[in-house]
């Protein structure tokens, strides 16, 4: 019954995790107060656990709907609706759920991900729930796994008395005023996942804030270099339509799209391309969300559901809605492979130190042995493969970090 509720959509996966959590609190119950707490009884149900919390449900890893429940609780309009208490213990329960999940590593990549969404875009619903899950995850699983997260919330902290400084520095300095509101969130690239950075053609007006704010951070620090993530950025503008005007609220990509239309009556998508040198899967994303989705802001020929590379587009004046105010949605881009892809790539990191470190301190070490102590060390945040850790040997070997013995192939020697 469990494994086939997590198969259909978001809401299902949050009714499978809270059914985990309660057939956790029942079994618990169980040991705890007709078994006396026995500690046979403990490992009988942390090995039972162990089981089935690592299976994947209809393609989600147990990592990734155990982090996507968390988001819900966490963020504005997630649909758990909960009190500050209620709110707590579900996050208590959580932690003590991750110890059964192999793959931590797994699950504190797809928890930051989706903390990062929440500091970045405003959703986080409570800032004393963020880091109360944050002080419970490090009591479980150590500072090093929590570390990169507690970087993210104290960043955004940094940054906005970093923005109410930049606004005190215009308001002392009125020429270099852009003319535009503008608000820069300055991160440390070490704490956050990483994104992609374009060198996105802006328009004028945007290239004056890039300008005036970097004029205002050399005030600050020499030292470091700022790199723009225009596919975080978010602008607010004022369409103006033939029946009224209408605040348009659009990604940075999608504004600088709209701009280049205030001096073109229509574009074809190479000439959009060149003017904004963006790659072609980005501008296939960028016009179908303003040509061929819910809100038409762009006229597409021919008028089809698709974006090729011969349309053409211009503005739609007569577009209307009934609301003053709409925000134009991008594609959702799947984020699993990457994320999957960057964790086995710290994967192959987490094994080679953990090869040169056990090898550092016992010089020469049997085969069987150094795999073995290899999956000890660590197994706390992830199961290495075998195969994975052989191929790791032989490349360490390749870099001369180890060497076999040259009467025992399976003794392995530390080359200092």
């Amino acid at each position: 019954m469990l494994m086939q509720g997590g198969s259909s959509g978001a809401v299902q996966e949050q009714v499978l995790i809270r059914k985990i959590i309660e057939l956790h609190d029942k079994y618990m119950e169980y040991v705890t107060n007709c078994f006396i707490n026995h500690t046979l009884f403990h490992k009988a149900l942390k090995e039972a656990f162990e089981i089935f919390c690592n299976k994947a449900v209809g393609g989600s890893s147990s990592s990734e709907l155990l982090a996507t429940f968390c988001d819900n609780i966490l963020k504005k309009g997630g649909n758990e609706k909960l009190s500050d208490e209620a709110i707590e213990e579900t996050l208590e329960k959580v932690v003590k759920l991750l110890a059964y999940i192999s793959d931590k590593d797994l699950f504190a990549e797809f928890y930051r991900k989706k903390l990062a969404r929440r500091l970045l875009f405003d959703r986080s619903a409570n800032d004393d729930h963020e880091r109360s899950i944050l002080t419970k995850l490090k009591q479980q699983c150590g500072g090093q796994f929590t570390s990169k997260m507690e970087g993210m919330v104290t960043d955004l902290t940094l940054a906005r008395e970093n923005q109410t400084s930049f606004e005190e520095y215009l308001s002392n300095n009125q020429n270099a005023h852009p003319g535009i509101d503008l608000s820069v969130t300055v991160l440390t690239t070490g704490f956050w996942p990483s994104y992609k950075s374009s060198d996105l053609n802006l328009p004028s007006e945007m290239v004056k804030c890039v300008e005036v704010f970097k004029g205002f951070y050399e005030t600050k620090t020499k030292h470091r270099k700022l790199t723009w993530i225009y596919s975080l950025g978010q602008c607010n503008i004022n369409g103006k339509f033939e029946q009224k005007n209408i605040e348009l609220i659009v990604s940075t990509y999608q504004a600088a799209t709209l701009l280049l239309f205030n001096t073109s009556d229509r574009l074809s998508y190479s000439e959009i391309m060149t003017q904004l040198n963006l790659t072609h899967d980005d501008l296939v994303r960028l016009l179908h969300s303003l040509s061929c989705a819910k809100y038409k802001i762009l006229l597409k020929e021919p008028n089809t559901k698709t974006i090729s590379q011969s349309d053409h587009f211009e503005f739609n004046s007569k577009f209307t809605d009934r609301m003053r105010r709409i925000k134009i949605p991008l594609p959702p881009v799947d984020e699993r492979k990457k994320i999957v892809e960057d964790v086995d790539k710290d994967r192959r990191y987490a094994i080679d130190a953990a090869l040169v470190r056990i090898m550092k301190s016992r010089k020469v070490l049997g085969h069987q042995q150094l795999v073995s102590e290899c999956v000890e060390q660590l197994s706390r945040m992830f199961k290495p493969d075998i195969k994975a850790i052989k191929k790791r040997m032989e490349d360490l070997i390749t870099r001369d970090y180890l060497e076999r013995d040259k009467e025992n192939p399976n003794m392995f020697r530390y080359l200092a």
